[in-house]
């Protein structure tokens, strides 16, 4: 299970302040994105995910100069979320330096064209992000009549070429039997982000099939040691 290290961008910065040395007081705070990914990546990190906040909520990429750096400052697959409502959003993404991205759920799941456009330029490497939590799922504002369950929006994403998921939890600890059903029933890789705070957290995970976790703020606050997850994932 790979261990990916998460940072949210705002206003071309990280959103947190990173002190790798803070325990020990060495070391300098940073909130630059390529300085973080650099750090994380030393220590064997495969993947580095990067939340573009401001894109998100402008609809469009807004931290493209930052996606550039962090692209410049490591050779690794650099995975971009917010911002990618659609396939000019992937492509102008794409050409900032990011090699992975992630769509919302709101964005393909009703959209079949829009899919499979997306598809078309990012094949393999597009992921979809959803909350599958019971509660966020009653709440999303389906256009359809009937209200599909999580298995069937999966199933029918899958059946359309999405390979890889991107399971947000917020704070809320994953749910581990739906997590090994989603994986069990169905032919995709499933990353899990948000809800972990403890390393004790993550082999219930691995044990379940889940392909990826995702630490942001754990990761940063010095809550989760890398090197700690990453054993703890082996």
């Amino acid at each position: 299970m790979l261990v990916i290290p998460s940072l949210d961008l705002q206003a071309g910065r990280s959103r947190l302040v990173f002190w790798p040395g803070a325990s020990a007081g060495t070391g300098t705070p940073t909130d630059r994105p390529d300085r973080i990914a650099r750090h994380f990546v030393e220590l064997g990190a495969p993947v580095v995910h990067v939340v573009d906040l401001d894109g998100a909520k402008a609809g469009s990429p807004a931290s493209l100069s930052s996606i550039s750096q962090i692209a410049r400052a490591v050779a690794t697959p650099l995975q971009v979320a917010g911002g990618l409502d659609g396939p000019e959003q992937i492509e102008i993404c794409f050409a900032a330096g990011a090699t992975r991205v992630v769509m919302p759920l709101w964005a393909v799941a009703e959209a079949p064209e829009t899919l499979a456009r997306s598809l078309a330029i990012a094949g393999d490497w597009l992921a979809v992000g959803l909350d599958p939590r019971p509660e966020r799922w009653r709440e999303y504002p389906w256009k359809s009549f009937v209200r599909p369950t999580l298995d069937e929006t999966v199933g029918r994403l899958v059946d359309g070429g999405v390979r890889r998921f991107v399971l947000s939890h917020g704070g809320a600890a994953p749910d581990l039997e739906l997590l090994a059903r989603l994986i069990e029933h169905h032919d995709a890789e499933f990353l899990v982000a948000g809800g972990l705070t403890e390393v004790s957290g993550i082999p219930p995970l691995r044990d379940a099939g889940v392909a990826g976790v995702l630490l942001g703020e754990a990761l940063l606050s010095g809550a989760i040691d890398y090197r700690a997850a990453v054993e703890a994932a082996a």
